[in-house]
């Protein structure tokens, strides 16, 4: 699968998972689906969850996150195309816990922060039978239909 992400779509994701640092950041990537091809039009932050002392290495949302911005969502006249979310400290691979917790409709984007400093971004979606992600390609392009 390709994802498309707009380069100052990417530089928020940056700038927001740095902020995060040392905890996890996420957040939902809205657009639109064409075949093997995810078109990012937005994303939208979502605060973390988890407990205190956990965010360091873990991500959660609540249900009512998810349920508002799949209205934000529709309204705009886009969908929920996945996730992204910080590894601090760690590569931009998906986790036993992601892979636990994700959804096989999804892509999910991964982003390495490293002493605060984002150095990796990588695209992922979990394989039908939810046993392991695969990796998809990221094209970071002007597209036109970024928002700020």
């Amino acid at each position: 699968m390709q994802i498309v992400l707009d380069p100052a779509l990417q530089a928020r994701i940056f700038e927001q998972m740095e902020a995060s640092y040392p905890n996890e950041g996420g957040g939902f990537l809205l657009g639109v689906q064409t075949g093997d091809a995810v078109q990012v039009r937005d994303i939208i932050q979502i605060n973390n969850v988890f407990a205190a002392e956990e965010q360091y290495h873990r991500y959660a949302m609540t249900p009512q996150d998810w349920a508002r911005l799949e209205d934000q969502a529709d309204e705009r006249g886009l969908s929920l195309v996945g996730y992204y979310h910080s590894h601090p400290d760690s590569p931009a691979i998906p986790s036993v816990y992601d892979r636990d917790h994700a959804l096989p409709n999804f892509v999910y984007i991964i982003t390495s922060v490293q002493s605060a400093n984002a150095v990796d971004m990588r695209v992922w979606h979990l394989q039908p039978d939810r046993a392991q992600f695969a990796a998809d390609t990221l094209v970071v392009q002007e597209s036109g239909g970024a928002q700020a």
